[in-house]
């Protein structure tokens, strides 16, 4: 999708909003406060991820009453990641800086964000230090998490699941989004050679609704980071990776077949009537297809949408967004209503016509 080009200097802050009616609106009186005060160009882009509340009405309210506030209203819940691919897509500000719709992120920390990235940093991710959720299961399971993340890419953050960041539009300009990929964005960006670093951010508890994630995100990011690790080594390269699983299967297979040899020719033990080849047999296909199938399909996920220019989303409206924006969004959701300029072109084509 082509973008506007930016204003230097422009600021769009990505709001992915699932359920959040008590607090979106609150949210974005404390960003236009701050945003105000910083005397640049901006723009809200609020993206609807299938709310089932009253976060959509709230959102319009909050439309009407400045120009600066987007929204993007999609089809279904999507997903955070696919919400903020959608704001990525339809930014067109020169920093693109993302921000959780529960009011636990701070606006006041924004102008510090963009401080930092004026000293020649492309990523500034925030760091949640006094982090205001329950200890044993969130807090303390995060932090594991965040370590195995930095231990298996190399980039070092304290804080991978923190929201607020600040990035430079061109270190996003490649990036694509799936699962739940989106913390991983200073990852891919520091694959790419931009320069990252990591600031204290403020952190509140949560005064309205519920969180949306549970102990089943740890083990979905586990995972996510794995695939992202592949993709940066070995997608162009993948014959390492079956190849060397199918090496571990033949020295498995080796294995068994010497043990049963021992059994049989050093003991006289007759394996067949042992579960030791049912075993090891299973164990070998079981663990090498799931894993193969797996980094298989995620190549396939990215070879579908990527070849076919298919987006991960669908957006029902768009309101607010720039006209080259909305013929872009009329190709997913249907004609738009025809404008009066357009009806006097028409009208005056057709008498011209009729009167040759």
């Amino acid at each position: 999708m082509d973008t506007p080009r930016p204003i230097p200097g422009s600021l769009s802050i990505l709001v992915p909003v699932f359920n959040e009616e008590r607090n979106v609106g609150a949210l974005c009186s404390k960003l236009l406060d701050v945003l105000d005060e910083l005397a640049r160009p901006f723009e809200i882009i609020l993206v609807n991820d299938g709310s089932e509340d009253g976060s959509l009405d709230r959102m319009r309210q909050m439309a009407d009453l400045r120009d600066e506030i987007r929204i993007l209203d999609l089809r279904r819940n999507y997903g955070q990641t696919a919400a903020m691919m959608a704001a990525i897509d339809h930014a067109s500000g020169d920093i693109l800086i993302p921000i959780d719709s529960d009011l636990q992120n701070d606006p006041a920390d924004i102008p510090e964000l963009l401080v930092r990235l004026e000293e020649g940093y492309d990523v500034v991710s925030g760091w949640r230090r006094e982090r205001k959720d329950a200890f044993l299961s969130r807090a303390l399971l995060s932090r594991i998490a965040n370590r195995v993340i930095s231990w298996i890419s190399g980039v070092h953050l304290r804080d991978y699941g923190c929201t607020l960041k600040a990035y430079r539009r061109d270190v996003l300009k490649d990036v694509r989004l799936y699962g739940e990929s989106h913390r991983f964005i200073p990852i891919y960006a520091s694959w790419m050679g931009a320069r990252v670093t990591e600031i204290p951010v403020r952190h509140h508890p949560r005064v309205h609704g519920e969180s949306k994630y549970g102990l089943e995100r740890i083990f979905k990011v586990l995972l996510d980071i794995m695939v992202v690790k592949f993709l940066d080594r070995h997608f162009t390269k993948p014959i390492y990776v079956f190849g060397g699983f199918g090496l571990l299967a033949f020295a498995g297979a080796i294995i068994v077949a010497l043990a049963m040899a021992y059994l049989k020719i050093a003991e006289g033990t007759a394996v067949l009537g042992t579960p030791l080849p049912l075993i090891g047999t299973m164990l070998v296909i079981t663990s090498v297809m799931c894993i193969l199938l797996g980094l298989i399909a995620e190549m396939l996920v990215r070879t579908y949408f990527e070849s076919q220019q298919k987006s991960i989303y669908l957006v029902r409206e768009a309101i607010n967004m720039r006209e080259a924006e909305r013929q872009t969004t009329d190709d997913l959701t249907g004609p738009r209503e025809p404008r009066t300029d357009d009806l006097e072109i028409v009208v005056r084509q057709m008498a011209t016509r009729d009167a040759g």
